[in-house]
């Protein structure tokens, strides 16, 4: 349904709001009987496998820390809750390669390609399952931790793919890495997003509030394994007593009292606190529907971005000259380094870095900020979230562009070539830690040291005798 925030009051037609445009998201689970039957008195789901919760558990390459911990996880969510773990084809192998994670609740998740995302040039997008030849061409080599064939010295099979042949579309996904891990889930999404929880693995970790300590805890929390709403009422009333903080969501306090509300700290008054019912609060986290279409009109490629599209000169010695139109009206002619059109997420990322504004996530809006402009005049813009902007190389360019997406598929832009920028209908939902500016805030003040000096002393007055 749609509402219309604009109305219309009172004898002399008086317009006013029916309320603000955007506002705190939240859900709980409701009271489903036959889903409280289904879970055991150890918190244990003994529900048909299809109807068996499942997590997306995406995991940092390259650390060998976070795939023990992961490995752990997994463990626990399949063996302890009972949920099914959805895995990669190389992160479920080398599980079960290295530290012998192998059950019936883990199943293989691959990227599904659609025709109308990605890279639309069939010389460089990767080929979809009709598009592949039937028999005849080599199959691709496989490290030994993938390799499925056996003769007939060999053990069984490492990896039995047989048994993750079904597509299976996660409850939630757990992200176990930075915040480029979660863009990576992002993309991994050309349509709408499960709710995503962002467990810090990461360097920086401004979009990821929850520690490695809480996975289990938040996962119970997000799929609603935790059924005694009274006992988690009088545990989350204690806690928040001990806090001096409401339990409500997004009426957490922001003194001293909650400071203990950082991820970094794991100790019993660190622990997760939801409101009643388990209300968990979501950042509705927009995204951008960039497309790269020729002098043609034919659209050459297609991604949604969470942070970023940059417009840049690429290895050109040249500036960029570029022309932006913001619903085909003539925005600008930019001749700069680049320009980046952004996300409020993205507005602290390479926006940021190049002079632009910090935007809250929830604030609808797409900032347009230029990268090294040739000109005092040319400042960062932030428009509503409905226009459409579009940027082409005119043909008196003295070269090519090239175009980046959340800083990958980067490509070139030839003269005629445009990328057109619009918002995306399908968002990424992030869970809290606490809501979504108590998170967001902390995350500025923890990550940026955002407006941290020392404090000036008072004026102290000298007092003579009488």
């Amino acid at each position: 349904t749609t509402s219309i925030r604009e109305t219309v009051v009172g004898p002399n037609n008086h317009i006013s709001f029916q309320g603000p445009a955007t506002g705190q998201v939240m859900y709980c689970w409701c009271d489903d009987s036959s889903q409280d039957d289904n879970i055991n008195n150890e918190g244990k789901s003994d529900a048909p496998t299809e109807q068996i919760a499942s997590v997306l558990l995406l995991v940092k390459q390259h650390d060998e820390e976070l795939l023990t911990f992961a490995a752990q996880a997994v463990k626990e969510l399949t063996e302890g809750l009972g949920l099914q773990v959805l895995l990669s084809p190389e992160l479920a192998a080398r599980m079960k390669f290295y530290f012998g994670v192998d059950n019936p609740h883990i199943r293989l998740f691959e990227r599904e390609l659609r025709p109308d995302f990605g890279s639309l040039d069939y010389s460089t997008r990767p080929a979809t399952r009709s598009e592949l030849p039937a028999t005849g061409d080599l199959p691709p080599y496989q490290p030994p931790w993938l390799r499925t064939s056996t003769s007939a010295g060999e053990s069984d099979d490492i990896l039995n793919v047989d048994r993750y042949k079904e597509q299976a579309s996660p409850d939630l996904v757990c992200t176990l890495g930075g915040d480029g891990l979660l863009m990576y889930a992002s993309s991994l999404f050309p349509g709408p997003v499960p709710p995503i929880l962002c467990i810090a693995g990461g360097s920086l970790g401004f979009l990821t509030p929850f520690s490695r300590s809480e996975l289990i805890d938040a996962v119970k929390h997000s799929l609603g394994l935790i059924t005694d709403e009274r006992k988690l009422l009088q545990s989350g009333l204690q806690r928040a007593e001990s806090r001096n903080c409401s339990i409500f969501p997004g009426m957490a306090a922001l003194g001293d009292s909650c400071a203990s509300l950082g991820p970094d700290n794991n100790s019993e008054k660190s622990r997760l606190l939801y409101g009643p019912a388990s209300q968990i609060c979501v950042s509705m986290r927009m995204r951008l529907d960039c497309r790269v279409i020729n002098r043609d009109g034919v659209v050459r490629a297609r991604y949604n971005v969470l942070n970023e599209v940059v417009v840049d000169r690429g290895s050109s010695s040249y500036l960029a000259h570029l022309e932006c139109y913001c619903d085909d009206v003539h925005l600008t002619t930019v001749q700069a380094d680049g320009i980046i059109f952004s996300t409020p997420t993205g507005s602290t990322a390479y926006s940021m870095a190049a002079g632009g504004s910090v935007v809250h996530p929830a604030v609808p809006s797409i900032l347009v900020t230029p990268i090294c402009p040739h000109v005092l005049s040319f400042r960062s813009m932030i428009f509503p979230d409905h226009v459409v902007i579009r940027c082409f190389v005119p043909d008196d360019a003295r070269s090519s562009a090239t175009v980046a997406f959340d800083g990958k598929h980067r490509r070139e832009l030839n003269r005629g070539d445009s990328v057109q920028v619009q918002m995306s209908i399908h968002p990424v939902p992030t869970i809290n830690r606490v809501d979504q500016t108590f998170d967001w805030l902390n995350s500025l003040k923890s990550s940026f040291n955002f407006n941290t000096r020392l404090s000036q002393k008072p004026i102290s007055y000298a007092t003579s005798d009488p």
